[in-house]
């Protein structure tokens, strides 16, 4: 090949495929996961295509000429519209509103004719005639040519067409910042059109190199580009990203695919203001699940963590979204502090199961649990004792020192029960002054020592309201499992019948601590 040969080579082909493949990929890497990016990629990478198509023919000999025009420049030229088609249509919102398989198939209906013309071995799609003009191989300008083009061409007033029928119908108002988006590509795909019919009827003395209409591509995508950096469609950290970032009273984070804490607005600051964000890290502020979706490039949505503001702790629901900052891949994170609903969340839930004044379970959970605790022993073999416990002469309490001395004294004997049920039982308050509690026991144990045991633990335990000792009498009803019951309410039907029968055989009831 000639000097003048390699520099006609890199003026005409390689400096377009390199400014191709840097748009290409540009766009991509902004936004891997979007199908808008997906989509502008794709077509850049099909004009890169085409004129490594053109690179190669320029190289052949003649002879290979009209098959690579049938079977690679003709079908990535098809490949084009369809993927136009698709873009619009996205950038319109009628992914949304047509129903499948209209969307998307119905946009790559194009693609129809890549195997109609390997059918036609590209007779029907492209020029099989090419001469020599010096440097170049150019199509001969037969019907076929000029059908093919005329065909294009008339795909491309499509879009033209339907960019300003829905701009002047529904105005500037109501498209808000597409209005300005669809005006630029529809400027950018007129001009491209114009481009075409200038360069694709007219040979020049073909002089210039073959498919000089191709350089349109060079046009379309730089609009296409500049449109998306100026609407803020592809470039985000533009000016008015800047503005939102700063003033946004939501708390956002720019963070590296690394993990690092780039940048963070006033908003996050106040959130983590015993973080230094500057130099942080997600590490730092407990937040290994997000690096853990940011190596995986997962889609991060209404993700619920816990992160950590240097010894407290924050519920944070977050919303993430891929971005490209100089070039290279971030993650965007938008955070909502959750804390306040989810300790709501957590109150209710705890109510559910739990006696407000006490902390013990009631009635519900605690026949849940030894319901499960009855299976279970039904499995193993085991036994299970259940206590029922009732204060004796609590309205006394209640009368003479008042409601808050006999919730203060509820209250201690939970705590009683409670440890004395310890990590393996359960203990609860049934209602009013009466508790119950469930603890597994081995065979040979001494079920009614167990009462004996509690009654004098209260005993050793009296409270101390406002300077004096308050006994705690209580009468305590016992069962076992299964010898006793088999069943939550046989269990508890015979703990009840048992302390009855310890009420009434006590001769006596006596509160030594109240006055006389």
């Amino acid at each position: 090949m000639s000097p003048s040969e390699v520099w006609m080579s890199v003026v005409f082909y390689w400096i377009p495929m390199l400014v191709f493949f840097y748009m290409g990929a540009d766009v991509l890497l902004r936004n891997p996961k979007k199908s808008e990016h997906i989509l502008v990629s794709l077509t850049i990478f099909c004009y890169f295509l085409l004129f490594m198509e053109e690179y190669i023919r320029y190289l052949l000999p003649i002879e290979y000429s009209p098959a690579l025009s049938a079977f690679w420049f003709a079908n990535i030229g098809i490949a084009i519209p369809g993927l136009g088609f698709h873009l619009l249509a996205k950038l319109m919102g009628l992914d949304k509103r047509l129903p499948k398989p209209w969307y998307p198939y119905l946009f790559h209906i194009l693609l129809l004719a890549i195997p109609a013309g390997f059918l036609s071995s590209g007779k029907l799609i492209s020029a099989q005639q090419f001469v020599d003009t010096g440097l170049w191989k150019w199509p001969v300008a037969n019907e076929a040519y000029y059908g093919t083009l005329t065909a294009s061409l008339i795909l491309s007033l499509i879009p033209i067409v339907w960019l300003r029928v829905v701009r002047k119908r529904k105005g500037r108002a109501a498209l808000n910042d597409h209005y300005g988006i669809f005006r630029w590509l529809e400027y950018g795909s007129f001009l491209t059109f114009l481009w075409v019919v200038v360069f694709g009827y007219f040979r020049f003395g073909e002089v210039i190199p073959p498919y000089s209409y191709l350089y349109a591509g060079l046009i379309w995508c730089f609009i296409l580009r500049l449109t998306m950096q100026r609407y803020e469609f592809l470039n985000f950290p533009s000016h008015r990203y800047e503005k939102i970032f700063q003033l946004s009273p939501q708390p956002i984070l720019l963070v590296s695919m690394s993990g690092d804490i780039k940048e963070a607005n006033p908003s996050a600051r106040r959130m983590f203001d015993k973080v230094n964000l500057d130099s942080a890290n997600l590490a730092l502020l407990h937040g290994q699940p997000l690096a853990e979706k940011l190596q995986e490039r997962a889609e991060i949505r209404d993700l619920e963590i816990v992160l950590s503001n240097g010894d407290s702790v924050i519920d944070v629901m977050i919303n993430g979204d891929y971005v490209t900052v100089n070039n290279e891949p971030h993650m965007i994170f938008l955070i909502w502090d959750i804390t306040i609903k989810k300790e709501y969340l957590r109150k209710m839930a705890f109510m559910a199961y739990h006696d407000p004044l006490t902390g013990l379970s009631n009635r519900r959970h605690f026949y849940e649990r030894l319901n499960l605790a009855t299976d279970e022993c039904r499995k193993n073999g085991n036994e299970l004792v259940v206590l029922l416990i009732d204060l004796d002469d609590f309205k006394l309490i209640n009368d003479y020192y008042g409601h808050e001395a006999g919730d203060t004294m509820l209250q201690h004997v939970a705590n009683l029960i409670c440890n004395f049920a310890g990590e393996s039982g359960l203990a609860a308050r049934l209602g009013g002054d009466e508790f119950v509690l469930f603890m597994p026991a081995s065979q040979g144990d001494d079920f009614a020592e167990l009462a004996n045991q509690l009654e004098e633990m209260s005993e050793c335990n009296r409270l101390e309201y406002e300077g004096e000792q308050l006994s705690i009498n209580m009468s305590v009803g016992l069962s076992r499992y299964p010898l006793d019951g088999k069943t939550t309410e046989e269990l508890i039907k015979f703990a009840d019948h048992s302390m009855y029968q310890m009420k009434h055989s006590r001769k006596t009831m006596l509160l030594p601590s109240l006055p006389g």
